[in-house]
């Protein structure tokens, strides 16, 4: 029996700086890994494609294939979008596509596959009115964000705490959702 698939996406969030430790931890777990990034994320993350690469046994993508390509990933049994940041939240809930990421877990919810969020914003963006509807509509399709007690609880502006992000939680989640050991 193989290994349930763990599609693993990053916005621009400083905890995304972390992926290699969090694929380490997801392999861990049981789990095969797909990296995803969304176009900022991916050139913050440049000098550890390489890295990620390796560590996952995938090629990281953060762009649309082109039709005559063929899919170089297994299909997800779960995908985890961690951090996402208020950009990537407000798009997804609206079907704002284009990016990458936000395309599959669109899609995602419309295919029935286990979708786990846990933003990484301040507490100013979340004072946006958009903001609290983006995340009730994705809890109503389905997704299991992770926002608020026993998950990511927003910061003061300049106050982040990238090392304090509850990765664990995200990876329990997962793992709970496709009936995986954590």
């Amino acid at each position: 029996m193989s290994p349930p698939v763990l599609y693993l996406f990053g916005s621009a969030a400083p905890p995304v700086q972390q992926f290699p430790d969090m694929v380490r931890s997801a392999r861990a777990a049981g789990f095969e890994v797909c990296v995803g990034l969304t176009p900022t994320a991916a050139r913050w993350l440049d000098g550890a494609m390489p890295l990620l690469e390796e560590l996952t046994g995938h090629p990281v993508r953060s762009e649309y294939k082109q039709p005559t390509e063929p899919d170089v990933w297994p299909k997800a049994d779960v995908v985890v979008f961690a951090p996402i940041t208020f950009n990537s939240v407000n798009l997804w809930a609206l079907g704002l596509t284009n990016h990458f990421v936000i395309g599959v877990v669109a899609e995602a919810i419309g295919k029935g596959i286990p979708t786990v969020a846990m933003p990484c914003v301040n507490s100013a963006y979340v004072q946006h009115p958009q903001f609290e509807r983006s995340v009730e509509t994705l809890r109503g399709s389905g997704v299991s964000m992770l926002y608020g007690p026993g998950g990511f609880e927003p910061n003061e502006p300049g106050k982040g705490r990238p090392e304090g992000y509850p990765w664990h939680v995200a990876l329990a989640e997962a793992a709970r959702v496709v009936g995986a050991a954590p």
